[in-house]
């Protein structure tokens, strides 16, 4: 035992966030295998449960069975948890325990939380996990209190409000699941197309949810003096615009444009706000048209911001090679954002998460299509949503085959856990060679 917690103490920053992933997905295994989780007789099966507890603890909402129908109300409140924890970081979680018993947090352990939460630096870390437990029971309760309503009128009191709570926690957790088999078995939010207590609801925590915490208590500190913001929270700012308006746009003239005129701009709006990365729909994606597929798995690609409960490549990687590029076409020496320059190191470092996010999500798209015989839009559509911690899907997940559902495993807890994350748990403890090798120009472009 002592060997074990000695091996422990020797883990990096990134084993740990790693190890606490991998802990948490393995306990809600276990307890969804429990045969008072699932509906009838006997334990879910290890495959279904390991993929169901990856996708909860990885906030992603792919699902091998429908999650009113097959789990019991046991069942769903170990995904509601799963979801709860994943959103916010395991590391988070255990240190808010560790703040509620009155234990002192040391070095190693702030270190640890910072880079849990993406924090700027270490000083400062506690608290702001005291802050994110804070924005994050006010927005639920806010976002389950707009709901609850619309759910006790249709499923009475004690289901309505269960029904509330679960659907705020899995909207600011980006995670999208679902209770509404029970009306038809995997079909979201496809019910309250036009119901605005639900929309907006839902929208606004994935929103709030998909930002970051650090974008929060940047907007705590300075209030509306907007030019006292981070570099980051702007550009964050920015890319959310963007990245909702000009979808809209083009769901709302190219893809619904048979619909009554409220089912066009509810449809339109959700569908721009929930593929980074919330995983609710509220209109049929199977009629949906190539090119809006499209759209949509580049939306999921993209996610959110770092720091946040949504995963995908994140809306600042994608503004860092956006105005890399753009200092290429202009010939100037570095990238900048708001008159501040871009250190070379992120740059890098976003190359290197953009190269591996598309590659394993292409090959991973081209290995389900060929074993599964699928039409290869449809696997990337699947594989996008697994690495973009999404959900979203065109149904084929609950027929895809042991090795596709692996696939699918891996790729949602790459998606969660961070590309880098992984890497640099990978490479712990190998040394930087300081000597340089010869330089020679090779020609790009």
């Amino acid at each position: 035992m002592t060997n074990v917690l000695n091996k422990f103490r020797r883990l990096n920053t990134f084993q740990i966030i790693l190890f606490g992933y991998i802990m948490v997905i393995l306990v809600g295994m276990l307890l969804l295998m429990l045969p008072f989780a699932k509906q009838g007789e006997g334990g879910a099966p290890i495959l279904d449960a390991l993929f169901t507890s990856t996708s909860a603890a990885c906030v992603t909402g792919l699902v091998v069975h429908d999650t009113a129908t097959y789990w019991t109300e046991f069942g769903q409140v170990i995904i509601m948890l799963l979801a709860e924890i994943g959103g916010l970081g395991s590391v988070t979680v255990t240190a808010w325990f560790a703040i509620l018993s009155g234990r002192k947090i040391g070095l190693m352990q702030r270190s640890t939380m910072q880079e849990a939460i993406a924090a700027p630096k270490v000083g400062g870390v506690v608290k702001l996990a005291g802050f994110i437990l804070k924005v994050t029971l006010v927005s639920e309760l806010v976002g389950a209190a707009l709901m609850a309503p619309t759910f006790i009128r249709d499923f009475g009191v004690l289901k309505g409000l269960w029904y509330s709570v679960f659907h705020s926690v899995s909207a600011f957790c980006n995670a999208g699941f679902d209770l509404l088999g029970t009306t038809r078995q995997y079909c979201s939010l496809t019910g309250y197309m036009t119901d605005p207590f639900i929309n907006i609801a839902v929208m606004l925590l994935i929103i709030m949810g998909g930002i970051g915490f650090l974008t929060w208590d940047d907007m705590r500190a300075n209030r509306f003096h907007i030019k006292k913001y981070r570099m980051q929270t702007k550009v964050i700012f920015v890319m959310t615009v963007i990245l909702i308006v000009l979808p809209f746009i083009y769901f709302f003239f190219c893809e619904f444009g048979d619909m009554p005129a409220d089912q066009r701009i509810w449809g339109s709006l959700f569908t721009a706000v929930s593929p980074r990365t919330a995983g609710f729909s509220t209109v049929d994606l199977n009629s949906m048209s190539e090119t809006g597929l499209a759209v949509m798995i580049i939306l999921m690609l993209i996610g959110g911001a770092s720091g946040s409960t949504a995963g995908g490549i994140k809306v600042t990687t994608v503004a860092v090679m956006a105005a890399s590029a753009f200092s290429v076409f202009r010939r100037r020496d570095y990238a900048k954002f708001f008159g501040r320059r871009i250190a070379d190191d992120t740059i890098k470092y976003a190359a290197t998460v953009m190269l591996m996010y598309i590659t394993l999500f292409l090959i991973s798209a081209l290995v389900i299509c060929s074993v599964e015989g699928l039409p290869l839009l449809t696997c990337m559509f699947e594989t996008a949503s697994a690495i973009g911690t999404v959900g979203l899907t065109l149904g084929i997940t609950p027929t895809l085959g042991t090795l596709s559902r692996i696939i699918l495993i891996i790729l949602m807890f790459i998606g969660r856990a961070g590309g880098l994350t992984i890497i640099f748990a990978a490479v712990s403890g190998t040394q930087s060679n300081l000597s340089k090798l010869p330089m020679e120009k090779i020609t790009v472009g």
